[in-house]
């Protein structure tokens, strides 16, 4: 019985130690995340065309997520498979045909 007492009570103490080491490491995380808010206060706002964008974009991934994670997990297809159009591809570079010219002429060889 005073055995189990003992393990009890260096339970205990471990766990106040444990207790108060995560209380250190948490004031020392919120002293953190406020020093960058701070720095995140003090900067010039951004172009308000560029918070649109910034706005957009990131209300797209939220929107095409779902569809993006059933695939990501295994549980279906690639999202953009079998919606009827080829996968973008860019554009061709352009020659000085298309635009009227004539063409450079090839580098000699040298012999």
């Amino acid at each position: 019985m005073e055995t189990g007492r003992q393990q009890l009570n260096i339970q205990r103490k471990q766990q106040m130690k444990e207790c108060v080491e995560a209380r250190c490491r948490n004031a020392s995380l919120l002293q953190n995340l406020q020093k960058i808010e701070d720095r995140l206060r003090g900067r010039q706002l951004q172009h308000p065309n560029l918070l649109i964008l910034e706005t957009s974009y990131w209300a797209s991934v939220e929107e095409s997520l779902p569809v993006w994670e059933h695939f990501l997990l295994g549980k279906g297809p690639h999202p953009t498979d079998g919606h009827g159009h080829p996968p973008w591809r860019g554009k061709r570079a352009s020659t000085a045909k298309d635009h009227g010219l004539t063409p450079r002429p090839k580098p000699r060889s040298a012999r």
